[in-house]
């Protein structure tokens, strides 16, 4: 997967804005603005394909440990974050999935207004 197959994808979803709060480099994408996804792009030039995503603790567990590109969020909750390191043993079908579970779970996370508003996008 490229920056521009992940960008597509993430800035697509319903509700999806996309920022540059802590720097220039590192791009956030919210829903509603709540944060479902960080790519640090300097890392992307590099070479260093990775990604921050929101997952339901127990999965998250699972997946570190099926998964050698799936690690504990950095500089995240260790809990609640996935830090996926992309075109290694993940799949990009699979990368997909889980960026999809990111922003399902921020979805259910927000308050009914909030909610109610993205179904009306």
């Amino acid at each position: 997967m490229n920056i521009e197959q992940l960008h597509n994808y993430c800035i697509t979803k319903k509700g999806v804005t996309e920022h540059f709060p802590f720097d220039e480099v590192t791009l956030v994408f919210k829903v509603m603005g709540k944060m479902y996804a960080l790519v640090g792009l300097d890392s992307w030039e590099q070479g260093d394909t990775k990604i921050n995503l929101k997952c339901d603790p127990e999965w998250a567990e699972e997946l570190r440990a099926e998964y050698e590109s799936i690690n504990p969020g950095f500089h995240m909750s260790k809990v609640h974050w996935n830090t996926v390191t992309l075109n290694h043993d993940v799949s990009d079908a699979f990368a997909f999935e889980l960026i999809d579970h990111s922003y399902d779970l921020v979805v259910k996370g927000l308050t009914k207004k909030l909610q109610e508003e993205l179904r009306n996008l």
